[in-house]
């Protein structure tokens, strides 16, 4: 038994190998050799920039460094510096494995070609993953769905927590006139770069390039679009519940949060190359309960991607924005202070929650805080946007068929990724996914691919552009369609009550 067992898998390695031809591409460091499969030419663990380590710890990316031979390109890469599960088990952001300050790759899914980039000019996607700015990686995503259907799919590293944002005057006088800070920005640019002197070898167009992203790659793209270093390397952007208010900070805020994290490290009076040395799981174990993410440094990014929108200083291109019914999965499965939390909820706010609060304190408390940190905001920059080039604006509300006879009424944060990317991800077995599952993934994957060649998401279904006066998005859910004025009671008093303290006019 054993040995018919063996034999069954030698087979089936055979077949995979069959499916799964080499083919090589040269990009500007050298060759890769990747692997071709009837969907997509894959490139896996390509270096955009340089290693950020030693002096480059803490410093914005240099150009990749060149390699002799072919590099291998078959095979993922590892993660940047982040806190893994001791069982080795996937983390919140969903990676697991090796990891290293070593970490800036890209992966490339191109469509299938004899001869990679003898094909017609292609749009590109470069995708950027969420995990709170402090876990996740590009590798986890695969993208053969979208070369599939003639999209050039990009998915990237970026340096996370407190290596890809961090502050510290020490580092700040090392840089002279540099950018300081916001070194996982800096990266995400860099990719943008390097898919600009690159992509064509693998039948993309630089000149149709759309940046995309969840969670705290949404929040990246709404960073990228207010700064003006970026413009330029992309023509469109879609954002996947990421928010879009955002509190001012500055550089001497993070650089005080810097100066705290080296006294608990035993720096009191700490230079750059102290800093540097420190080893990259004990600064991570030492900033668990950091606040990572873009903040305005004053040289990258000068003001909050919301100032810029309020301004009409953002990047005027495409986009797609939007958040999931079920956001409030971002604060636990259970509240105990529910109670607490609703009595602290100005009573101007809770006026039209009445149908929440009559579902109890918890029910209430999830609804808002929803609408406050995800749905509100991507309506607001959807109307922000919309003042220029097009936007459109959707809920996701679908819940897949596992979760159904569990109870689950709603979408959580992330549920509507696999859907994006026709694919079901690690933590989903196909047995597990059913024919309204696919149908959602095949309209929703559309949608994506049709704005990326198209620049509008002329997909199967009738999604009209954002505006003020009609105030329509679509619903992506059990029963899709175009919705007007949707929970525009709950929407408005949110934006009211949070632009001011944002030193935003309250339009």
């Amino acid at each position: 038994m054993l040995r018919m067992g063996a034999i069954v898998l030698g087979m089936l390695a055979l077949a995979t190998a069959a499916q799964a031809q080499s083919v090589t591409v040269k990009v500007e460091s050298g060759v890769l050799a990747g692997t071709q499969t009837d969907r997509a030419a894959i490139f896996k663990n390509v270096p955009y920039a340089a290693p950020p380590t030693g002096a480059l710890r803490w410093a914005a990316a240099k150009k990749p460094l060149a390699w002799k031979g072919e590099r291998d390109a078959s095979k993922n890469g590892v993660s940047c510096p982040q806190q893994m599960n001791a069982d080795g088990s996937p983390n919140s952001g969903s990676a697991n494995g090796p990891v290293s300050e070593d970490c800036l790759q890209l992966n490339v899914f191109a469509p299938p070609n004899d001869k990679i980039g003898a094909a017609a000019k292609a749009p590109v996607m470069v995708w950027i993953h969420g995990g709170s700015h402090r876990t996740g990686a590009g590798w986890i995503y695969d993208g053969q769905n979208f070369a599939r259907d003639g999209v050039v799919l990009v998915s990237i590293n970026y340096r996370l927590g407190p290596l890809g944002y961090f502050a510290h005057p020490a580092l700040t006088k090392a840089a002279g006139k540099a950018p300081v800070g916001n070194y996982g920005l800096m990266d995400q640019i860099a990719a943008l770069e390097w898919v600009q002197r690159n992509i064509a070898a693998f039948g993309g167009d630089p000149k149709n390039v759309t940046v995309f992203g969840e969670s705290a790659g949404g929040m990246s793209t709404l960073a990228i679009l207010a700064t003006p270093k970026a413009k330029g390397l992309y023509q469109k952007a879609a954002v996947q519940s990421g928010g879009g208010w955002f509190s001012p900070s500055t550089l001497a805020g993070k650089e005080a949060d810097g100066v705290a994290v080296a006294a608990k490290l035993g720096l009191e009076n700490a230079t750059a190359a102290d800093l540097r040395a420190v080893p990259a799981d004990r600064l991570i174990a030492q900033t668990l309960s950091g606040d990572y993410g873009p903040f305005v440094d004053g040289r990258l990014l000068k003001e909050t991607p919301s100032q810029a929108f309020a301004a009409g200083r953002e990047s005027d291109v495409p986009l797609i924005i939007g958040a999931n019914s079920g956001e409030d999965s971002l604060i636990g499965r259970s509240l105990p202070n529910a109670s607490a939390l609703a009595a602290a909820i100005p009573a101007a706010v809770k006026a039209p929650y009445a149908a929440e609060a009559a579902k109890g304190d918890e029910a209430l408390v999830r609804a808002a805080f929803g609408d406050r940190y995800m749905v509100g905001p991507a309506r607001w920059v959807a109307a922000e946007a919309a003042d220029g080039a097009p936007a459109w604006l959707y809920h996701f509300s679908y819940v897949g068929s596992r979760f159904r006879p569990m109870g689950v009424t709603s979408a959580a944060h992330a549920a509507e990724i696999q859907y994006v990317f026709e694919y079901w991800g690690r933590r989903t077995p196909e047995s597990m996914v059913a024919a309204d599952d696919k149908a959602m993934a095949k309209l929703m994957h559309g949608c994506w691919v049709a704005f990326a060649k198209t620049g509008a998401p002329r997909c199967d279904i009738d999604w009209p552009a954002y505006g003020r006066a009609r105030d329509q998005l679509v619903e992506f859910g059990a029963q899709s369609g175009v919705r007007e004025g949707f929970r525009k009671g709950q929407l408005d008093v949110q934006q009211a009550l949070v632009l001011p303290t944002l030193g935003l006019p309250a339009n």
